[in-house]
Parts: structure tokens; sequence; C-alpha cells
């Protein structure tokens, strides 16, 4: 059925081969893999748990990382919640998680009873904000980092893993030796004054993983999240390839429903669209217009790229992409399939969305 995500699980694998050995290998990282970007697809997960280079499963849902907690762990691998918790699913947390991100008091107590009630220790990490303005206690409020601190190390059942920061996402601030090196002496500072080892100093995602090939990922960071590199094969800073990846181990593919030549400027006054925005038209006279069954509920068409580099997307509503394919060599027929790579965007709207099938090349 159609519209449908085709995943190459050989080609995830060799990302995933290529990425592990340049953070581990490289880079002397310990290896957390993200599952978020295609919705924790319970094959991708195996892909993951089979691999001998990787420490961590990370998720942004709890409810993603009950589906596979258990697979993870008998794996040897540890469960990671990137997202800080809610505090109303704390007690899921301590149960599925081994390892959360956290930057709240209020939720690490909250955690700490949880964890208390059920009779384990449960792993946290303080996340740092050093200037992306997402999650973390501001990197220059050390007096309020250091309060943090004393009274996470005072807790019973919770267990200071480490500090991390998160870059790019929200500001888009590029990691660099100078600001992830602010977080490694925040580290050293925590040391020193607790006396106390930290297992794990987290330098950022997918957006870091450059600086081990240009050599300036500062000494001190050792684990580094990678989602969209292994998906992907992106380094997300400069949205280059990294090397041994590939860009089409997802692609998405979708049937034509209507094939008709039309205008290329809509006829009447222009207003707003389904989404409340003012779309912009080009002429390009009478145009051969293909329709395919999927929209923006389930993909984000500014993500898109044909694999037919002939085609041109000109827009879509809910449940539509419109395409112009008027100079394809291809003579394109109702009920012939058009297909995609992906970028970030679209490849998390469409693994998410229930009317998109996955299929599997193994």
């Amino acid at each position: 059925m159609y519209p449908r995500l085709v995943i190459d699980l050989k080609k995830l694998k060799s990302n995933l081969d290529a990425v592990s050995h340049i953070t581990k290998d490289e880079g002397g990282c310990s290896l957390m893999i993200v599952t978020k970007g295609l919705c924790a697809d319970k094959e991708m997960v195996h892909v993951v748990c089979e691999h001998p280079a990787v420490d961590f499963v990370a998720d942004s849902r709890v409810k993603n990382i009950k589906t596979y907690a258990d697979e993870v762990r008998k794996s040897g691998k540890k469960t990671v919640l990137l997202r800080i918790p809610m505090h109303d699913e704390a007690a899921e947390v301590v149960k599925y998680v081994d390892l959360s991100f956290n930057s709240e008091l209020s939720t690490m107590r909250l955690l700490n009873e949880e964890a208390k009630k059920l009779g384990v220790k449960h792993n946290v990490l303080l996340m740092i904000d050093l200037g992306d303005l997402r999650e973390g206690i501001f990197y220059q409020n050390e007096d309020t980092i250091f309060e943090t601190v004393e009274e996470i190390l005072a807790m019973s059942n919770v267990n200071l893993y480490g500090i991390g920061v998160n870059l790019t996402c929200y500001g888009a601030i590029i990691p660099k030796n100078d600001n992830l090196s602010l977080l490694t002496a925040l580290a050293e500072k925590i040391e020193n004054k607790f006396g106390i080892k930290l297992n794990m100093v987290s330098g950022g995602n997918s957006s870091s993983i450059y600086l081990v090939e240009k050599g300036e990922l500062p000494k001190g960071i050792n684990n580094l999240r990678l989602g969209e590199s292994f998906l992907l094969g992106n380094d997300t800073a400069y949205e280059t390839k990294l090397p041994g990846t590939t860009s089409d181990a997802l692609v998405l593919e979708a049937q034509i429903v209507e094939l008709k030549e039309k205008p290329s400027l809509p006829i009447g006054e222009v207003g707003v669209d389904a989404f409340g925005q003012k779309p912009y038209y080009e002429d390009r006279g009478i145009i051969k217009r293909a329709i395919i069954a999927v929209g923006k509920q389930d993909t984000d068409i500014d993500s898109m790229t044909p694999l037919d580099e002939k085609i041109d997307i000109l827009g879509g509503s809910s449940d539509h992409i419109i395409l112009d394919v008027t100079k394809s060599d291809k003579d394109y027929k109702v009920g012939d399939v058009v297909s995609f790579t992906l970028g970030y965007g679209g490849m998390l709207k469409t693994a998410t969305s229930a009317y998109v099938e996955k299929a599997y090349i193994k």
C-alpha cells in the first residue's frame, strides 16, 4: 500500500558502521543512537541493538522507549530519555529508562521518590545551556549548577551520571571547540569541588560530529548522541555528508492519483491556503501536473527531494502534493509511483504518520 516509507536496513547498518567509526575509533567517545527520527521503528531498533559499537539507545518519548526497553537491556545497552521528564511520567521513567536528561530539581526529586519505591537507582544527566537557549541551567550561573549538583548527590535513589549540552536544535548555535570547552571546564570544576568522577560529558548531537574529523572536539567530551547522522548520513552543523554514509536509506514512495495538463497559475483572487499561508506561484505556462496521494499531514514538503531530478514539487495541501512532471523523461501514468529522499523534517513526520506504511529492504 502507498504511500510507504521504504527503509533499507543494510544501508542503515552501513551508516551506523561509518558514524561509529568516527565517534568511537577516531573521537574516543561512547555512542548514543537516537531512535526518534524513525519513531522507534522496531526493525531499526534491531539493527541498533545488534551493533557492538552502540552503548546507549535514546529517544525523546517514554512511550517509544517502553516498546524496546527489554530488547535494549538484553543487548547490554542502556535506555536514555532525551527530553526532560514531565512530572506525571516520573514513575514510568524510572521503570523503563536507565538515564534521563534533567535540569529541574523538582523533577529529580520526583524521580528520586519513584526510584525509591522500586528500589532502584536512577541515573540523571544534568543539562547545561551553553547559549542555544533550549534546556539546561545557563552555564554562567555556576552557583545554581553547584547547588543543584549538591542536592542531587544527597539523593538516595538518583545518581549524577554526568553533564551534557544540546546545541543547534533550537537556537541553531553550532558546536565549536570554544563553547564545548566551557562544558568540559565545568565538568572538571564539579569533579574537583565534590570529589567525584562524572561518567559522561555529552557534547551534543549530529551537529558535533564534524569536530571529530577536524580534530577539534575538546578533550573531556566522551559521548555523542547521533540520530540524523545515522539515519540520513548528515553532519547537521554544516549539512555536509559524512564519509561512508548514504542519504537514501529512507525513501518515501507515493502514488499518482491524477495527471492532467493545466495552467501553472491559479485563476482568481489569491487568498491564503489551507494552512493560512499566502502562496507564491511561478508562471510556467501550461504544464503536466501530477497529484500524489500524500500531503502535509504526512510529510514536510520542504524536505523532500524527488529521485527523478526532472520533477519539481509545486506545493501541496493536507492530503495532496502537486508535482510538475513536464520535463521528466518518464511518461508517467495514473497509478505510477514517485520516489523521494527525505530531510529530517520529512523523515520525522513520515515516520510518525499513521497513514504511511513501512516496508523494509533486508
